[in-house]
This record gives structure tokens, C-alpha cells and sequence, in this order.
């Protein structure tokens, strides 16, 4: 890491991070109960495909809109208290959720507002946790933290549904609401007294005064020109954005062609869903040992090449062959670590400290911004020429992409090129002031 980064870490960083980093985990596993409380009460409920994806879209508008803006607000105010505010902002939003039902005034739209605004709060709180990152664990271990990452992803994604429904046969809806409230609590809790250290807004290499502070929109301008005149980061997003587009309708299909295809039902659809979490886990337990190749970006490229080549097979299996398909999706899952928890550490470790939370902002924003229009489009092209061709179409060019990038220079050296004059005059242009390096 830079000696600019560096300069932030605390002495003794493990337990004061993973103490917060602990609180964190409670929080996203209360947040997976509820989702899928809502989308079960939903189902239940109404039965339509409609009401669930407008409630999927719920969920994805405010950050897709709003996430470069956030982003901004992130990098200027101080990260601590944004991830005591966002939590705490989702955990009354869902306390008002509890007091409906529990008066049984619940309606639909009522989950729609839910969702989204605390959709609004995890626009905040997961950029202002993944800048702070950089700032409380060393260059070495931040591979190792986000193998770390994408295992409890996997690992709440195998639990928290059945345990969603086993305490939906033992709790009232507002009961397992309420199991979200005490998580927030538990992740909030270790921030009163943890410091997360707050970067120096830079000019140059010097730190900025207070004079020369841009203002809210010279501050979202600049980090798309950050990103925009850095050829191998802007590289990237493009990349994350079209591999979104690519593979998001996989898992929305997955239940058509385990049916229609295969013949199968809900069991071995379940299975499907398993096996992909348990790829997940053992990928992220080898990254987390491991730590990836000494580039990170030839560590998330050999993942992004996995991902393709599993979701090919998958689509590849024959309809009297449903081991392959297994096969197919542990190897997707586990090779979805590898390829995204270097990622998350390239960019912690290359993009300057005042300037992550609007980077990864940007980057989540428009990876999900793909979301709707690949639904949109994989619908009908499946409906045309069958569920397996949007498999064959989104892994064949995942495994394309990710082999292509060892031949882009840009892509390949993102890790050294961080010297440009573009991000320099970029930064300057977009009224941060900066002159000079932007990054040694």
C-alpha cells in the first residue's frame, strides 16, 4: 500500500477490525432474514411474478441512481458516522415495518417503500465499510479480508434462508423483523468506540485546506473523472458492468431450466442453489489462506475466467445429465470469490484513500444499473431460442473477456499505472485542485 495509506493504520488493526467487522457480519445476516421473510410473505401473498420483480426493482433503484452521489457524500463526510447512521436509518425503517404488522395494517406498498429505503441506507453503509477497509488493514491482508468477505457471503446465503423458514413456522412476521433491529444494534454498537481513521482530502500530495474544498458536485464530477482518465480502472468497470449484464439472468433462469430443461423440481433446485454456496465458501476459505497471486488482477482474471467456463457448463449439460450442471455452478461459485475479493482489493489498495468511496460507489452503481436491462433483454431471447442459449451467450463471453484482458495492457498493469498526467488534469478539471502525483 502507499505510504499515504499506510499513514492511517492504527496500531494493533486486527481486533479493532474485526471487531467491527464482526458487528457487520450480524448485520448482513439479519438483513438476509428479511429479505427472505418479505419475498416468502410476497409469494404467499400475491403469488405474482409482477409484484417480485417490482419489489426486486425496489431494491435496486437507489443505488443504481443514486450510488455515484453517494459515493461523493461518503469520500466528504466522516465514514464512522455514516455506518452508524445507515444502519441505524435501516433499522428504524424496519422497526416501522414491525409496528404494521403487528397492528395489521400491513400493505404491499408499504414493503415496497421498505425496501428501497433500506436500499438507500446499504447505498451508504457497504461503500463507507469497503473505504474504511484500506484504512484499518494492511496492503498484504486486504486479499485475505475479502476472501474472508465473499465466504460469509456464501455462508449466510446457505443458512439464512432455512433458518428464514424455520422461524416463519415458529414466529410472527414482526417477530423475525424484529431479529433484524438487534443485529443493527450489534454492528452499531462497536463503532461508539472504535475509531475508523478519516483520510486527508488531498491536493497533490499535500493535504487540502479548507478553502479549497470543492463542493458536493465538483466532488461526484471528480470521481468520474478519476475513473474516466485512468485507462485500466476505467477498463475494469466496463468490464464488471458488462459481466453484470451477462450473467445476472442466469440465476433468474436457473429455476426454468432446472424444470424445463432437466425435468427436475424444486428439490434439485435446491440442491442448485447449495452447491453454488458451498463453491462460494471453499472459494473464499482458499482465498482468505492464499491470498491470491502476488497481481490481483491476474488473481480476479483467472476467477472471471472460472465464472464463464462454470456457467457454460451448465449450460452445456445435457437434459439427462444434471451432474454437470452441478459441477458447472460449484465452479462458478467458486471461482466467484477469486475473482471478486481481489478486485475489492486492487481497488482499496490503488485508489487513493479520499477518493474510494466514490470509486466504489461508481462501480456498484453501474454493475447493478445492468440488472433490469439484461432481465429485460434475456427474457425474450430465452423465450426465443430456448433457456440454455442465454447460458451458452453469458459464459462463453465471461470465459472471452476474462481470457482477452491478459492481452489489454491497460487492464494487466492497473496495479502500476497509477502515475497518469490524465488523472492529474482530471482531478484539476473536476475542481479537487490537484496537482502534482496523484498516486505514488
Amino acid at each position: 500500500m502507499d505510504s499515504e495509506t499506510q499513514s492511517y493504520l492504527p496500531d494493533g488493526w486486527a481486533p479493532r477490525f474485526f471487531t467491527v467487522w464482526g458487528g457487520q457480519v450480524f448485520s448482513l445476516f439479519g438483513s438476509a432474514l428479511v429479505q427472505f421473510a418479505l419475498v416468502w410473505y410476497l409469494t404467499q401473498q400475491t403469488g405474482s411474478a409482477t409484484v417480485l420483480a417490482a419489489a426486486t426493482l425496489a431494491a435496486l433503484l437507489p443505488q443504481i441512481v443514486l450510488g455515484p452521489f453517494v459515493g461523493a457524500l461518503v469520500d466528504r463526510w466522516n465514514r464512522r458516522i455514516v455506518m452508524i447512521l445507515a444502519d441505524g436509518f435501516i433499522a428504524l425503517v424496519t422497526l416501522g415495518l414491525v409496528i404494521l404488522f403487528a397492528i395489521g395494517k400491513i400493505q404491499i406498498w408499504h414493503i415496497y417503500v421498505v425496501v428501497a429505503l433500506r436500499s438507500l441506507g446499504g447505498a451508504f453503509q457497504s461503500p463507507a465499510m469497503q473505504a474504511s477497509t484500506s484504512l484499518m488493514v494492511p496492503d498484504k491482508h486486504l486479499s485475505r479480508v475479502a476472501g474472508m468477505n465473499q465466504t460469509l457471503q456464501g455462508a449466510i446465503n446457505i443458512i439464512a434462508p432455512p433458518t428464514g423458514a424455520l422461524l416463519m413456522t415458529t414466529l410472527p412476521m414482526q417477530g423475525i423483523l424484529f431479529i433484524d433491529i438487534t443485529t443493527a444494534i450489534l454492528a452499531i454498537s462497536p463503532l461508539f468506540f472504535i475509531p475508523i481513521p478519516q483520510p486527508v482530502r488531498m491536493n497533490g500530495d499535500k493535504p487540502m485546506a479548507e478553502a479549497e474544498k470543492s463542493n458536493f458536485l465538483q466532488d461526484v464530477r471528480a470521481g468520474l473523472a478519476y475513473v474516466g482518465a485512468w485507462p485500466g480502472l476505467m477498463a475494469i468497470l466496463i468490464m464488471a458492468t458488462m459481466i453484470n449484464f451477462l450473467l445476472t439472468p442466469a440465476g433468474s433462469l436457473m429455476p426454468l431450466l432446472v424444470t424445463k430443461h432437466f425435468g427436475l423440481g424444486a428439490l434439485q433446485f435446491g440442491v442448485m442453489d447449495s452447491v453454488w454456496g458451498f463453491g462460494v465458501i471453499a472459494g473464499g476459505l482458499i482465498l482468505s489462506i492464499w491470498g491470491g497471486f502476488k497481481s490481483k488482477i491476474v488473481t480476479s482474471l483467472c476467477g472471471i475466467i472460472g465464472i464463464g467456463l462454470g456457467i457454460l457448463l451448465v449450460g452445456m449439460a445435457p437434459s439427462n445429465l444434471f451432474a454437470l450442471a452441478l459441477v458447472g455452478y460449484l465452479i462458478s461459485g467458486f471461482t466467484n470469490p477469486i475473482a471478486n475479493g481481489p478486485l475489492f482489493a486492487l481497488i482499496q489498495s490503488t485508489v487513493r484513500p479520499d477518493m474510494q468511496g466514490r470509486v466504489m460507489s461508481l462501480i456498484m452503481s453501474a454493475a447493478m444499473a445492468m440488472s433490469p436491462l439484461s432481465l429485460l433483454v434475456a427474457g425474450p431471447i430465452s423465450d426465443w431460442l430456448g433457456i440454455r442459449i442465454w447460458f451458452w451467450i453469458g459464459g462463453s463471453l465471461t470465459l472471452l473477456m476474462g481470457a482477452g484482458a491478459f492481452f489489454v495492457p491497460a487492464i494487466l498493469n492497473v496495479e502500476k499505472n497509477r502515475n497518469s498526467e490524465g488523472l492529474e488534469m482530471a482531478e484539476a478539471q473536476s475542481g479537487t485542485l490537484a496537482r502534482g502525483t496523484v498516486l505514488k
